[in-house]
């Protein structure tokens, strides 16, 4: 049986990146069993039935894929919840009378669109600059045909679990994007048809990482904020290969020089 709570909530509200924000409070009496994007929705159903303009926040699938839900819960990135997306954090892991703070992601590279919404079109940026592999086309090879070893399979499917959703960016102090870009290089790096491009492949979407993000000082904020709880070993697994990339590039260099 579900029990009601009576919270107040400091949201950040803000027209456009132009605009100075504040914070506003509203008073919400919510189901414990609801989720906390849930408890936004009444609270913005109230909003509109004023005729005020209700919170802006981004989501999708509320379901811990779509990595929409970004939001900094009372200083955290997704909220109080170890590996658990804002979408999926409820209700319950609050008491009554508590006061709750909603924030938007806190990084240049995410600027913000309004209120609790913020631009992660950097992301987008990274995975363009290379985060694919080529193959040739053709007859549908045999699914079996080009074996993994357990080890290497498992490893990228723990990278391919990141979603997107900027908490390690949001948690670093530095503003750091290499917990998502490492997480994005390496679950194709560790594959066998990822290693033809491999180098290319890290030097460019690293490159691409840095124009928007700040350096990795190896805090390790962003391993405990993200919801899907990605190792920092994948960051290290990226530094090894853009060394490799850069040195490749400097004997290229030298053959082309002196060849």
């Amino acid at each position: 049986m579900s029990t009601t709570l009576n919270l107040k909530l400091k949201v950040w509200r803000q027209e456009s990146a132009d605009d100075v924000g504040a914070f506003e409070y509203y008073d919400v009496a919510v189901a414990d069993d609801a989720s906390f994007l849930e408890m936004l929705d009444y609270v913005n159903e109230g909003l509109i039935l004023d005729d005020r303009e209700p919170i802006a926040f981004d989501h999708d699938c509320r379901e811990g894929i779509c990595g929409s839900c970004s939001l900094m819960i009372d200083g955290q990135a997704h909220g109080p919840q170890k590996g658990t997306a804002t979408c999926q954090l409820f209700m319950r892991k609050f008491s009554d009378g508590d006061e709750i703070v909603v924030e938007p992601w806190r990084a240049a590279g995410f600027p913000l669109v309004k209120d609790l919404a913020v631009n992660r079109a950097a992301f987008d940026r990274i995975i363009e600059a290379g985060g694919y592999i080529s193959v040739n086309t053709g007859a549908a090879p045999d699914a079996n045909i080009t074996l993994v070893p357990k080890e290497a399979a498992d490893a990228a499917m723990d990278a391919a679990a990141c979603i997107g959703c900027g908490a390690c960016v949001a948690a670093c102090p530095n503003s750091a994007g290499n917990l998502f870009t490492a997480a994005k290089l390496q679950h194709l790096n560790l594959l066998p048809q990822g290693q033809p491009e491999r180098l290319a492949r890290t030097e460019a979407m690293v490159d691409k990482m840095e124009e928007f993000f700040g350096s990795c000082t190896n805090h390790g904020e962003c391993q405990e904020a993200c919801p899907k709880e990605i190792s920092v070993d994948f960051i290290a697994m990226m530094n090894r290969d853009f060394l490799k990339a850069k040195l490749a590039n400097r004997k290229r260099s030298g053959q082309k020089k002196f060849g």
